[in-house]
């Protein structure tokens, strides 16, 4: 056997069989191999902080996504219903690749952000979305991103008033959001079902 197939045969696997029963390559992801299914059922078992919450269930990343999308809209009224749909996409690498916290993604550095880049371009192509947003919209998400975390981290995840403050800013004046983690398999269709929503707005049907 010639080396180079030895090579092939002996490399380590990267790619992963999806629920779907989709095979998605970690290192080159298609964005053929992604489907809206995969993520909200993967979403829905990431917890956010680690797990480390308060209540009978994680919050997940799913519940996230929605929180986020309502915060936008409630922030933003005009905004596109494409970029709305990239708001509740925001997260959605991490059903591959988990929700680390920003600590440890800051000690990974440069190379686990270029692999979530990767991944993030692919979703955004299997959905209509281009593969880099507009810095506006980027703000714009983020934004939100980091109010639903001031709540998470004050309703759930044990910080105090002041360390919230502290670590993710002020909420706007009025603003008010409940965070209230939900079993496994409702979250799911609950972000489900606000993709089908968005998603026929973005389709103008």
């Amino acid at each position: 056997m010639p080396a180079a197939a030895r090579k092939k045969d002996t490399a380590p696997r990267a790619w992963q069989r999806m629920i779907s029963g989709r095979r998605l390559d970690l290192l080159d992801p298609s964005p053929f191999d992604v489907e809206i299914e995969d993520i909200a059922h993967g979403l829905a078992r990431v917890a956010r902080w680690n797990g480390q919450t308060r209540g009978d269930h994680a919050f997940s990343v799913a519940e996230h996504s929605v929180v986020v999308l309502d915060i936008l809209e409630e922030l933003y009224a005009a905004l596109a219903p494409k970029w709305r749909l990239a708001a509740l996409l925001h997260d959605a690498s991490e059903y591959v690749i988990g929700d680390m916290i920003s600590p440890f993604k800051a000690a990974l550095g440069v190379n686990y952000r270029e692999f979530e880049d990767r991944l993030e371009r692919a979703i955004h192509l299997r959905f209509g979305l281009p593969p880099k947003m507009p810095q506006d919209v980027k703000r714009k998400i983020k934004r939100a991103d980091v109010i639903c975390a001031y709540f998470e981290a004050t309703q759930i995840a044990g910080f105090s008033h002041a360390e919230s403050v502290k670590f993710f800013g002020r909420p706007p004046a009025g603003l008010e959001v409940t965070i209230d983690p939900k079993p496994v398999k409702q979250a799911q269709i609950h972000f489900l079902e606000r993709f089908e929503t968005v998603l026929r707005e973005v389709e103008g049907r």
